[in-house]
């Protein structure tokens, strides 16, 4: 999956006789305000990805190197980081690495502008499933019996089988968090999820997900779900918590993005509509 990253600005490499070739170390941009030190990473790595000084293959540098090239914390790194995934431009496997991939045109998904309210309440559940689901995993990963391992291994074999027969795959996907929730030995993990039921899944409320890429971006999320599944099988509460992180922080940030473009693209179209009314209304007072 790797490619060689010989000729890759990026990497520091001596040309100099006896030279040994270094670390990789990213030629980053001087520091900027901390307000916008994640969205200029994001453009920065955006950019060097799109322009294939980064290839689809190439695997990225530690955040360790990136905070040190770009003199930035490691919460803006993992930000930036969670942003490029949520853009379909790179993609991480826990404990392996970060990888980039080969940037599709048009992003993950089009939000209809009619769906911006809807989007808005998923992105606030989103929020609160990150702050529950990451705790969730970590204590599962402690606390997980032998049955409720296999309970969320038929789960995800649920998932992948329903993604190639292009089935249903919201059952399964909410299974799957809830045994999670299930495994922490705290009934009020299960209980919130209950309550919330299956429209703390995204594409049941955002039709655009289902209808667009819906192969691409499932075959992600079940990707995402193996991360998840993998270090709760190893009992290791801190990758368990950080998969699952990743995991819902990428649903927000791909609904996010869609969301975003949604109303610039609604926000255009008020424009030109609003511009239209006014030629009209400009001819019809010349022609009286």
């Amino acid at each position: 999956m790797v490619q060689t990253t010989a000729g890759n600005p990026l990497v520091d490499v001596s040309a100099e006789a006896g030279s040994t070739a270094g670390p990789a170390a990213f030629v980053g941009r001087p520091r900027q305000r901390a307000r916008g030190l994640a969205h200029g990473l994001v453009e920065d790595l955006g950019e060097k990805i799109r322009s294939q000084s980064l290839r689809p293959g190439d695997k990225l540098p530690t955040e360790s190197a990136i905070m040190q090239a770009y003199g930035v914390s490691r919460t803006v790194v993992r930000e930036a980081l969670s942003k490029l995934q949520a853009g379909g431009l790179v993609e991480t496997l826990h404990g392996v690495g970060t990888f980039v991939l080969q940037p599709r045109p048009g992003g993950v998904f089009r939000l209809d502008p009619g769906e911006i309210a809807a989007s808005v309440d998923v992105l606030s559940v989103l929020e609160l499933r990150i702050s529950l689901e990451t705790e969730s995993a970590g204590l599962a990963a402690s606390r997980r019996t032998d049955e409720q391992l296999v309970a969320m291994r038929h789960a995800l074999d649920d998932f992948e089988h329903n993604v190639t027969i292009a089935g249903d795959t919201v059952a399964p996907d909410f299974r799957f968090h809830l045994q999670i929730a299930q495994s922490t030995g705290n009934p009020y993990f299960a209980d919130i999820m209950r309550h919330l039921g299956t429209t703390i899944i995204p594409r049941t409320r955002i039709s655009a997900i289902r209808i667009q890429d819906g192969g691409a971006y499932l075959s992600r999320v079940n990707r995402e779900h193996e991360e998840i599944y993998a270090a709760i099988a190893r009992r290791d509460p801190e990758s368990a918590r950080a998969a699952m992180r990743i995991h819902l922080t990428n649903s927000r940030e791909r609904l996010r993005i869609a969301q975003e473009a949604a109303q610039q693209q609604k926000a255009k179209a008020e424009g030109a509509s609003a511009a239209g009314k006014g030629n009209g209304a400009g001819a019809a007072s010349s022609d009286s």
